[in-house]
């Protein structure tokens, strides 16, 4: 009995710290995917709590897996385990049957699942999660009470900080597809080797008023009895989706993120996904910052999902580019956030708490 407690303690101990670390690690990460199933299953008015209930899970689940592992007030953890695994078991089955979200985000970025296989990492975490609240009574730890509740609190504190530190600056490890350091054209293409999107296609043609549906092999080309009508694609196998897809930059009608990609020059993008949010004077700040690279000879490009006429102040004379959301949450964890390009080479990020100062920032495109 003693090894199986042994096992069932490491076992949810290091998937419930590993899966609180990679949330805190990325909370805003964490927050969009409260947004989404708010979203999915309409209930909009909860989206303004997102950042809290990211908050709330990322601590539950590190601190009741440092508990279980650790033997620190086991007893609470074990509770906190049993909550949670009651919670999200049902709810990821649902998740799976309606798939509202493709991706569960139980683990961040760091690692993805299907809703299917999240419900079946949570059915066999539940044996042990089980197992440890049935013998609950039985488990004791060597840590006094009090200190066991000090170890606990201090470790929570310090846990809150770090989720804080990785909200208002950058992740300390960035698992999103946008990392410094990556050759954005090099993670657009498909890979030799790796399957392509595959699409049926239906011919519809008509002879004598009636209308008739052929495939790619019987369709009739060279028969000019039948007179074209229309044609429909279907997607059956969605094939390998390069991680950076969708990478479009509308200015003035024009898609330039292949000018960008490929500009020889250092270009600093200013990714503000809305350009009227409480964070104004990090707007202003970037919009300043803008203007003295463009002085200096560096690109620099506003990329928003909203227009001109909703930014908080007059921005007519930087370049806004209309950019998809999904792909600005993607490519910085901050709003506003910025990088900064070269040859299509992401060689720097930050938010709008960690931007250089004019200075610095000119130094360092020098030094480049």
């Amino acid at each position: 009995m003693k090894i199986i407690n042994y096992l069932s303690r490491i076992i949810i101990g290091l998937v419930f710290i590993f899966s609180g670390i990679v949330k805190a690690i990325d909370p805003l990460g964490t927050v969009y995917k409260f947004q989404d199933y708010f979203t999915a299953f309409n209930l909009t008015p909860l989206k303004d709590l997102s950042l809290l209930f990211a908050i709330i899970l990322c601590l539950a689940e590190f601190i009741s897996g440092f508990s279980v592992l650790f033997n620190i007030k086991i007893r609470f953890g074990i509770w906190i385990t049993m909550l949670l695994m009651i919670v999200f078991t049902p709810l990821t089955f649902v998740l799976a049957l309606t798939n509202p979200v493709s991706d569960c985000g139980c683990f961040g970025d760091a690692i993805h699942l299907t809703n299917w296989q999240t419900f079946f990492k949570n059915l066999i975490l539940l044996a042990p999660a089980i197992w440890l609240f049935i013998n609950r009574q039985k488990i004791k730890s060597p840590i006094a009470a009090a200190r066991s509740w000090s170890l606990l609190s201090i470790t929570g504190v310090c846990f809150i900080a770090f989720l804080f530190y990785n909200l208002r600056y950058l992740p300390v490890i960035d698992f999103l597809p946008y990392s410094t350091g990556t050759y954005i054209p090099g993670k657009m293409t498909i890979p030799e080797g790796k399957p392509l999107p595959e699409y049926e296609t239906t011919f519809i043609y008509e002879k004598e008023g009636q209308q008739k549906e052929f495939s790619l092999t019987d369709y009739p080309a060279n028969d000019t009895t039948w007179k074209f009508v229309d044609s429909r694609s279907v997607l059956v196998s969605k094939g390998y989706t390069p991680p950076i897809h969708d990478f479009v930059f509308t200015y003035e009608g024009t898609d330039i993120a292949p000018m960008i990609l490929a500009a020889e020059n250092y270009t600093l993008l200013m990714v503000a996904r809305k350009l009227n949010p409480g964070n104004s004077e990090a707007l202003v700040a970037g919009y300043n910052t803008g203007r003295f690279c463009m002085q200096n000879g560096i690109d620099f490009y506003v990329l928003s999902a909203q227009h001109e006429s909703e930014s908080v102040v007059d921005i007519s004379d930087l370049k806004l580019c209309g950019v998809d959301e999904i792909t600005l949450k993607t490519m910085v964890r901050s709003d506003p956030g910025f990088l900064l390009l070269k040859n299509g080479t992401i060689l720097h990020k930050w938010s709008w708490a960690s931007l250089p100062e004019n200075e610095e920032l000119l130094l360092l495109t020098n030094k480049n």
